[in-house]
């Protein structure tokens, strides 16, 4: 309520919030279509590989002429971060590799960062925070994306006096699913390979989602900024619906799934038989939380609270998430409030590149979502322990041993180009902020 009211005073100023948007696909074309409706922001300036794409994706959600001929397209981000008048840049390629360079030159031109992609946060986010809290501006999570809104549920939990048990996310999931590829991935989503390119679907992007890596790095994330523990050895994806997240979600020596209360973790909305789950939680987030006493507990019973059968632990979630048409919420609460909306503070968790089959040395790894790895959730320690390379970095590399399925991909076992601005990030994050 209260920013929308200061956005109403920038409007009737004439001083919006200014904003540079790099990367105008499906997230970036979500966040466009709100911009119309929206009094006291502007987009000043669209950074794009194709600035004709960008402006076809301003037309496609409903710009008018007007403010299409009132905004700059340019193809190059960087130059865009040295020279325009921006107050909060939106970092939303989906490139890990050249959203940290964007980020981090962001930061150092003193401009606000709403990090949009998530890759590039578990990559190196914890530098790129501390960076930009010393540099006195906002590097922040992208509110609609599932990490930002589960943050909030847990600060939510802690800021009203409850422990949280577990906090994350819904999804579709399968074992099978880690195996799957950009040439079956639309077989698991119930539609042809037509279907899906008649209505602009990305096959590795979808199979990302798919194969378990987005959720990796969507946990890694959370993880990152709330302090919660991931699983030891990758995420378990227990089936559990609204109704069964605080029996399912509570260490196993209360009869859970969980190795111990404060973890991160992912519930399918099928059961292992494929059978739909009763009121999933495919597309929401979650927290799942314990009365700290017994009048506490009692309270769960009076109001409703779902709970498990002790009555001592229940939760709270949000069954839907609306992605980009959510971001103003992160742009203001930057610009505004100087404030993020969640926000990576240490290196706690990261997402390591595991071979879906059986490797051969001399194959080129195809990254997220591709035919040759998927991404892991490890704690921090683990990864640098095992030297395991990131997702992030498992693209377009050269394996110089095999790897055999199921096992993680070490930085020894492929040729890295170690001059690339992403490695030497990620190389500075490791040594100077370990967990």
């Amino acid at each position: 309520m209260y920013i929308h009211q200061e956005l109403l005073a920038r409007a009737a100023a004439g001083t919006p919030v200014r904003v540079g948007l790099i990367g105008a696909g499906k997230f970036g074309s979500m966040f466009l279509s709100q911009v119309p409706t929206t009094p006291g922001l502007r987009v000043s300036v669209i950074a794009d590989l194709d600035p004709s794409n960008a402006r076809k994706a301003c037309r496609t959600v409903g710009w008018p002429d007007e403010l299409i001929g009132q905004t700059k397209f340019v193809d190059d981000a960087l130059r865009m971060l040295e020279n325009e008048d921006i107050d909060v840049v939106v970092e939303a390629t989906g490139n890990p590799v050249v959203g940290l360079v964007h980020a981090r030159a962001a930061i150092a031109h003193g401009r606000h960062v709403v990090m949009v992609n998530v890759e590039a946060d578990v990559l190196a986010g914890a530098l790129l925070a501390e960076e930009a809290r010393r540099a006195g501006v906002v590097y922040s999570m992208a509110y609609g994306d599932q990490p930002a809104l589960t943050c909030e549920l847990v600060e939510w939990a802690r800021s009203t006096g409850f422990d949280v048990v577990a906090a994350g996310k819904g999804t579709k999931y399968l074992p099978a699913y880690h195996a799957s590829t950009p040439d079956t991935v639309w077989d698991h989503y119930g539609m042809t390979a037509e279907e899906a390119a008649s209505a602009g679907m990305n096959a590795q992007m979808f199979n990302s989602f798919l194969d378990g890596t987005k959720s990796a790095l969507e946990m890694a994330a959370i993880a990152n900024a709330t302090g919660l523990a991931p699983p030891s050895d990758g995420l378990l994806f227990p089936p559990a619906g609204m109704d069964d997240l605080a029996h399912v979600l509570r260490p196993t020596n209360e009869g859970g799934q969980l190795e111990k209360k404060g973890q991160v973790e992912v519930v399918s909305s099928i059961e292992r038989d494929g059978r739909p789950v009763f009121k999933d939680l495919r597309w929401g987030v979650y927290v799942v939380i314990e009365a700290p006493n017994d009048y506490a507990a009692a309270c769960f019973r009076q109001y409703g609270m779902n709970t498990d059968a002790s009555g001592r632990y229940s939760a709270m979630y949000k069954p839907f998430h609306l992605i980009g048409l959510e971001l103003n919420v992160s742009i203001m609460s930057a610009a505004l409030l100087n404030l993020p909306t969640g926000s990576t503070m240490s290196f706690n968790a990261d997402v390591v590149a595991t071979a879906k089959r059986d490797l051969v040395a001399g194959e080129i790894l195809d990254g997220e979502g591709g035919h040759t790895v998927w991404g892991k959730l490890y704690p921090a320690a683990t990864s640098l322990m095992i030297a395991g390379l990131p997702i992030g970095l498992a693209h377009k590399v050269k394996l110089k041993r095999n790897v055999a399925a199921n096992q993680p991909v070490g930085w020894q076992d492929v040729e890295v180009d170690e001059s690339l601005d992403a490695v030497r990030i990620r190389r500075q994050m490791e040594t100077s902020l370990q967990a």
